[in-house]
């Protein structure tokens, strides 16, 4: 399939693919040398979906990147898992028709039909046994000890920091700064220092990574944009001139 072909069928931006080529997480089969297109087959669409399934479990595409290529990676159990995960959301949702169903007929819904906990604690103990089996790099062995005992309240803490800061760069984007400005790039320390704070030493090449993600994952964009449209890309292009 052509790039096109293949980035609507798998519901991933053409930049989206680039990006992926660019870093070695999923390239394409062959690429003509002509014009330099990309070209995918199916070994590329089995690995997609991989990657689609371990974004859903909220991993880096750095982490993604070294658990597909780890020799010990198994594919069966990965998707005996992702079997079991979604037949979890299958009876949700088979509750929430059923509910439905009868709010229609004029009963009461009670609240515990919304509840996803049993999902979210096995979705969290396979990331968890996941991440401890392949999780080799030095950034996660941080990230592991400073978060470690980190209560929900905490969490909250830290995120509610994290909105904060890119409100800021928001605020960037309102006031028409340019992402090499003296403020924008006082922001690019602030975002790497907290990182490095709360999470793991965020060095400039991780930072540089971390800011390309910004843009080339949609759900950190789209996440990121709902500060102010252009957030994502304010603050993609900040970090990049820091880091330069």
């Amino acid at each position: 399939m052509h790039i096109k072909e293949f980035a609507k069928l798998t519901g991933v931006s053409v930049r989206t693919l680039h990006y992926y080529d660019k870093i070695g997480l999923l390239k394409p089969s062959t690429v003509d040398e002509q014009n330099g297109y990309r070209f995918y087959d199916e070994r590329c669409l089995e690995r997609m979906q991989e990657i689609l399934f371990y974004r859903e479990l909220d991993f880096s595409l750095k982490e993604i990147d070294e658990i597909l290529s780890s020799p010990d990676y198994d594919k069966q159990a990965a998707l005996k898992e992702q079997k079991h995960l979604l037949t979890l959301k299958k009876q949700r949702l088979d509750r929430l028709i059923k509910a439905l169903d009868g709010a229609m007929k004029g009963e009461k819904i009670t609240m515990k039909v919304f509840d996803n906990s049993e999902f979210e604690a096995q979705r969290e103990l396979y990331a968890r046994e996941a991440k401890e089996k392949w999780g080799k790099t030095d950034a996660y062995k941080d990230y592991s000890e400073k978060t470690g005992d980190y209560s929900k309240e905490k969490w909250n803490d830290v995120m509610s920091g994290m909105d904060s800061l890119i409100a800021e760069f928001a605020e960037c984007v309102s006031k028409g700064y340019s992402p090499e400005s003296e403020e924008a790039q006082a922001l690019a320390k602030k975002w790497q220092d907290y990182i490095t704070d709360n999470f793991y030493t965020c060095t400039k090449e991780i930072l540089s990574g971390l800011g390309a993600m910004y843009t080339a994952d949609e759900r950190f964009k789209a996440n990121i944009d709902s500060h102010g449209e252009g957030t994502a890309d304010f603050m993609s292009e900040t970090i990049k001139a820091y880091c330069r």
